[in-house]
């Protein structure tokens, strides 16, 4: 357990339920470890992140040391019990978390959301004790960067046909084939892959891998260069009659599908926090700029155009919030998210969008230099519709739910 989480109060988000029959009326308090933990970030993020982050952005450089410093500070195995050396805090507390670093750079709380909730939440959540007690602690700790491997060149939502497959030889599974858009997919030190051990179309027909950087055959592929998040590595996972051993099956042969699926859940409450933050950090960024920018002997802030841009934002960050934690609380109470982490990913997702595209607009002509941060945010905001699943595929999820 990370020294700095002692001075963390142990309990959860407080819930003060109305008297209204429906179970998800709540009022949602903020927490002393919320407010702690948002607190530690942004100091963080003005030592560490803030001096750095547009030359990191400029050569899409992976900042690796800066992820073993946030393990130090328990923020690389935020849901990971302290029985395998993780904070063991729950989803509201990981929102907080994300949000606070997205507001600084999304780069930086996209990986450490993608660490925390694919590749560690995979282990946490479906490996067994033996995995969790030799990963977890190397992860939670920020020592090791975890990847996490389901998408294909030829099969982004239609991960039913991978064609990656691995074939059992004796007493190990051998791998061929490649991942590709897969976070940490160069400079991770272990990956979640799930292959195809059984006919394309079978959603039994898929397993979950945990392979270790180093093992003959694995290696990374093509860098892919980004529109944002370009401090967050992104690469192709090749693999090449890769003999992984029979012990390191995550679950049951068949069963890689299935758990990816609820995985994704529990990531979609991570990219809708993501989202919040990114939000929050163009709209701070524009709220400021406006009431400083002067022009006709005035503040921006003054005219009409410009305050309702800012309302509008905050109003549709305020919803997106609710919407996020919500989720969250969810979650950490055990109860069926698909629905919820659906919702929360998709509106926060393309608030994200919305708000950085009017903290341009604000900024006007600064709005596109690099001189100031509204662009960053834009182009950062992007990812969000589209990675762990396309707002697209968040309705279709949305509907189906519904419709049932």
């Amino acid at each position: 357990m990370p020294a700095q989480f002692f001075l963390l109060i142990t309990g959860y988000l407080i819930l003060k339920h109305s008297h209204h029959p429906h179970p998800t009326i709540m009022e949602l308090v903020t927490t002393e470890n919320q407010t702690m933990i948002a607190q530690m970030v942004r100091d963080f993020g003005a030592q560490y992140i803030k001096p750095h982050m547009m030359r990191w952005d400029e050569t899409q450089e992976f900042p690796k040391e800066v992820f073993h410093k946030l393990g130090e500070l328990g923020l690389m195995g935020v849901l990971v019990p302290q029985e395998y050396g993780g904070a063991g805090f729950g989803y509201v507390e990981y929102v907080t978390a994300i949000a606070e670093l997205a507001k600084i750079d999304g780069s930086i709380g996209l990986s450490m959301a993608a660490h925390n909730s694919l590749c560690t939440g995979h282990i946490l959540q479906h490996a067994s004790e033996e995995q969790k007690h030799k990963y977890l602690p190397k992860l939670a700790s920020g020592e090791w960067i975890g990847a996490w491997g389901l998408t294909e060149p030829n099969t982004g939502s239609d991960a039913g046909n991978m064609r990656t497959t691995a074939i059992l030889d004796g007493d190990d599974y051998v791998l061929n084939g490649a991942k590709n858009f897969i976070t940490h997919g160069k400079s991770g030190n272990v990956a979640v892959v799930i292959a195809r051990t059984g006919e394309v179309g079978d959603s039994r027909g898929m397993t979950a891998f945990i392979v270790e950087r180093g093992t003959p055959g694995f290696e990374a592929g093509r860098k892919e260069d980004k529109l944002g998040m370009r401090a967050s590595e992104t690469t192709e996972l090749i693999f090449t009659d890769c003999r992984v051993p029979k012990e390191n099956v995550i679950g049951q042969v068949g069963d890689g599908f299935v758990q990816a699926l609820k995985v994704l859940d529990g990531g979609r409450i991570s990219i809708a926090a993501l989202s919040l933050g990114i939000a929050q950090g163009a709209y701070e960024a524009a709220l400021q700029y406006s009431k400083e920018r002067q022009q006709f002997n005035q503040p921006i802030s003054n005219f009409q155009g410009i305050s309702f841009k800012l309302a509008d934002m905050a109003t549709e960050i305020e919803a997106a919030s609710l919407l996020t934690y919500r989720a969250a609380d969810m979650k950490d109470r055990g109860l069926n998210v698909n629905l919820e982490s659906a919702m929360a990913k998709l509106y926060a997702s393309e608030v994200s969008v919305r708000v950085a595209n009017e903290g341009v607009q604000i900024f006007g002509g600064y709005g596109y230099t690099k001189d100031y941060p509204a662009e960053k945010y834009y182009r950062d905001a992007k990812l969000c519709t589209i990675g762990e699943g396309t707002s697209e595929i968040q309705k279709l999820v949305i509907a189906r739910a519904l419709l049932k």
